[in-house]
């Protein structure tokens, strides 16, 4: 084998090992439960561990900041003290969404692959000077992709995903404050109800640069409290470049967009108005990959958002790393 036929090789495994990290990103919009998922671009099987966390805090006099006062990055200890109370506007309100998630791959066949997500969550609000957090196991999501399209030539990349999945009801839907008061549906672990999505992947790349796009619709069930979310849809835009660093490591920065919409709480089946999701985030990522382990971190701001009765969403930040083998 010439060098020529080496580089190439080893360029295309490294894009191939690139392209798995992007897929692992799976997004979900926090307040509506819709998931977006995106499945792996070769035939190695794999494990992630990915921390997400996003604030919501864009009530009046707020300046929509993605680490509010008093705020928690990290996983808080669980309080249930708080009475329930509804937003009035106080500056020093917010929620926070946090999901700390092991996910699993294999490769049935070099086309069939199947994925597992469980998340462990902690939602924290503070309404009217008062604060609370919920902590627990959150709803496993099961989902496979189909490898329709696959072409890796010397310089020109094409990846077709398509896939679908289900989320189970497996986070608990009932924490209550100390009064025996129920928590609203929103900060619950999870939904309460079973719910089922397909997806659409696509990756284009093109010499060091590329990029992928995943649409994925959702259709939501309902709970035993015939509460649920209106059927979802998310968009996720990741525009990539490739730097190599030395033999076994290469830095992909990128630029990532991300949409979502949903029309929000239902109740017995009737739309509320309560709580639609409306949203176009835009940010930065890297990823950083040393044989077969990658890393990747990113943070993406509100861009624009339709007019809602929830508040902003100020912004998300995920942390992850892959083994691949």
């Amino acid at each position: 084998m010439n060098l020529s036929k080496i580089h190439y090789t080893m360029n295309r495994k490294l894009l191939i090992l690139l392209f798995v990290l992007m897929s692992s990103q799976v997004f979900a919009c926090d307040i509506c439960g819709c998931f977006m998922g995106i499945t792996p671009y070769n035939n190695r099987n794999s494990i992630s561990l990915l921390y997400r966390y996003r604030s919501f805090n864009g009530y009046n006099g707020q300046s929509h900041s993605l680490f509010p006062n008093g705020g928690n990055f990290f996983i808080p200890a669980q309080s249930q003290n708080s009475p329930i109370t509804d937003h009035a506007g106080n500056p020093d309100d917010y929620e926070l969404y946090r999901s700390l998630e092991i996910r699993g791959k294999y490769f049935i066949t070099s086309k069939l692959e199947i994925n597992a997500i469980l998340p462990y969550v902690s939602n924290s609000e503070r309404y009217n000077g008062y604060t609370s957090s919920i902590s627990g196991i959150g709803d496993i999501n099961f989902y496979a992709g189909y490898h329709v399209v696959q072409k890796l030539e010397d310089n020109f990349k094409q990846q077709l995903i398509a896939g679908a999945g289900i989320k189970l009801a497996t986070g608990k839907n009932d924490f209550k404050n100390n009064e025996r008061i129920r928590y609203s549906s929103l900060m619950q672990g999870g939904t309460g109800s079973t719910d089922g999505f397909v997806y659409l992947n696509y990756l284009v790349g093109l010499g060091k640069f590329g990029a992928s796009l995943n649409t994925s619709y959702k259709v939501n069930g309902t709970n035993n409290r015939d509460e649920g979310i209106a059927n979802s849809t998310t968009s996720f835009l990741n525009i990539f470049y490739i730097q190599r660093i030395g033999k076994d490591a290469q830095v992909m920065p990128s630029a990532q967009f991300f949409y979502e919409y949903s029309a929000g709480e239902k109740y017995k089946g009737v739309k509320t108005g309560e709580h639609v999701m409306n949203n176009l985030m835009g940010g930065v990522g890297a990823d950083i990959f040393y044989k077969n382990i990658a890393l990747n971190a990113g943070i993406q701001k509100n861009i624009w958002e339709g007019e809602t009765d929830h508040p902003m969403s100020a912004g998300k930040v995920y942390v992850g790393i892959t083994y691949n083998f």
